[in-house]
């Protein structure tokens, strides 16, 4: 038996391969802007696990308030906002195979997967101003609730809610749902906006003469994180 000694620099064997650092400012802006961002989202979800504590007796149950189906006159509860989670979790999916498709550079696979993702985002952008719609409205029979009126506190039959009083329990609930919601809403419509930017530049081939189709993966970046946030959304507001 004969060996054979291989000469290896000490520097390559402790190098990692490519560095973590060797990414262009796009993508590591992104990233910046992404933790800050989680930072807001986390705040907000704190503040309304602190208000839910504090109210734990009254506190109304996501599950009695969004039962609403379209084109059901019945009552299931969660089932449309499940419904939303498994259409924004899908246009991640699609996302993830124009960012591969990218790296092929397989355009028209760039463009199909671009537009079924941007299908997503508007389907959940909709479904979520219908439920709002409904929310708003509130049901048939309404609620008495203790309010404020011309400088007295009286007992009104009410429906729905807004930033004033709540038909469904606490006002502070309608005000967590509606900036929570609106605020992560705001994001994926920003999104869908962003993709149709990229889609046009993937069509009119801006990618193709750049070289490269790094545009797609770094609102990849933006669209997987506002796909995340609805998990923890959908967990903590709907589901605890």
């Amino acid at each position: 038996m004969s060996s054979h000694a291989i000469a290896t620099d000490s520097k390559d064997d402790w190098s990692g391969g490519r560095s973590p650092f060797g990414i262009s400012y796009g993508k590591m802006f992104m990233w910046f802007f992404l933790i800050s961002d989680a930072l807001t989202f986390s705040g907000l979800l704190c503040a309304y696990g602190f208000m839910r504590h504090k109210y734990p007796d009254v506190w109304p149950v996501p599950g009695h308030v969004f039962t609403h189906f379209p084109f059901y006159e019945g009552h299931i509860p969660l089932a449309y906002v499940g419904f939303m989670t498994f259409v924004l979790i899908m246009s991640s999916v699609t996302m993830v195979l124009a960012v591969e498709a990218g790296h092929r550079n397989d355009r028209k696979k760039v463009l199909m997967w671009m537009f079924w993702t941007i299908i997503g985002g508007l389907t959940f952008v909709g479904s979520q101003a219908w439920e709002w719609y409904h929310f708003i409205v509130g049901t048939d029979h309404g609620a008495v609730r203790n309010i404020l009126v011309d400088g007295q506190w009286k007992d009104v039959l009410i429906h729905g809610a807004n930033l004033t009083y709540n038909e469904y329990g606490l006002p502070v609930f309608a005000d967590f749902f509606f900036f929570i919601t609106g605020f992560h809403g705001f994001h994926v419509f920003s999104g869908v906006v962003i993709n149709f930017i990229i889609f046009l530049m993937v069509y009119n081939r801006v990618m193709e003469k750049r070289g490269h189709y790094e545009m797609v993966e770094k609102v990849g970046l933006y669209w997987h994180f506002v796909d995340l946030v609805w998990v923890f959304v959908f967990t903590f507001f709907y589901l605890l």
